[in-house]
């Protein structure tokens, strides 16, 4: 049987880190970047456990800047 797991890309240059989505996340999938700021100057989210992603959806529903996207990804 196929394992499905989630995928999460994050527009980085568009994110001003509000956190929402970090806060949103059952999983505990994303974090805010603590070094490294975008061309805006904002600490920006990224998947800081992969792994763990399951494709809910629920960080891209709460972004106010439509910066996140989620794929459900098949493995065999």
């Amino acid at each position: 049987m196929a394992k499905i797991r989630g995928a999460v890309t994050v527009n980085t240059e568009r994110c001003k880190g509000c956190n929402l989505c970090v806060v949103a996340c059952p999983c505990d999938v994303l974090a805010l970047m603590q070094k490294e700021v975008n061309d805006r100057g904002y600490h920006f989210a990224y998947m800081a456990n992969p792994d763990k992603c399951i494709g809910c959806q629920s960080c891209a529903l709460v972004c106010p800047d439509a910066c996140i996207e989620v794929y459900r990804v098949v493995e065999k």
